[in-house]
């Protein structure tokens, strides 16, 4: 899979160049446009829905658009290590890398319930999306950050990290990420976005901002 990218930083596209019977899973809702003949197929249903889209005998594309207006990210598997990711910035990823969520970095960070992450490993491509701009905090051994749970797109397993409320007695939830952060600790790399979702959520209920308005 190839992948190209258009219209970034603000509202990025990405288009997966695909050889001949060559597949690959995407968020079905990220899904603008393909080339005719380009076989999609949906599986599982709500947050939980991927689909796997195979192109013909003279290969084929698909143009992913994610939801939220932001910059694209694309993260290179090599086998070595895995990624954990806040699920909602998955837009992609090539049919060699799997999807785990239940690894044990998974786990340990999660205890064992679904949460807002999930777990990327194998070999191959991984597209991600943030909503605003993309950051790149690279951490020396020993260097460490805390950062809101809202601004976090993904993150290598090679990064300690501790999950934690931000507020003491504060409402917080593991399946959505609400009212928590991270506390990272190098060596590694954290992708973090300038807008969270969540806390564009609230403020736009808590100024009367919605579809009846």
């Amino acid at each position: 899979m190839q992948v190209r990218t258009r219209h970034t930083p603000n509202f990025g596209v990405a288009r997966l160049v695909l050889a001949p019977g060559e597949m690959v899973l995407a968020d079905p809702l990220t899904i603008a446009a393909t080339s005719y003949g380009l076989a999609v197929e949906v599986k599982g249903t709500g947050v939980k829905a991927v689909a796997l889209c195979t192109a013909g005998a003279e290969g084929g594309w698909i143009d992913a658009a994610p939801v939220l207006p932001g910059d694209l990210h694309l993260v290179e598997l090599d086998g070595t290590h895995g990624w954990l990711l806040y699920r909602l910035s998955w837009v992609a990823s090539s049919s060699t890398v799997a999807m785990n969520p239940e690894a044990p970095p998974l786990q340990a960070l999660l205890g064992g319930g679904e949460g807002f992450l999930n777990y990327a490993q194998g070999q191959g491509a991984v597209v991600l999306a943030c909503c605003g701009a993309l950051d790149l905090v690279t951490l020396e051994a020993g260097e460490a950050v805390t950062i809101s749970s809202d601004h976090v797109v993904a993150f290598a397993d090679t990064v300690q990290c501790r999950l934690r409320p931000s507020v003491p007695d504060g409402v917080q939830s593991i399946h959505t990420g609400e009212g928590l952060v991270f506390d990272f600790a190098g060596p590694g790399a954290v992708l973090t976005q300038t807008r969270g979702p969540r806390r564009l959520t609230t403020w736009l209920r808590a100024n009367g901002v919605s579809w009846s308005s």
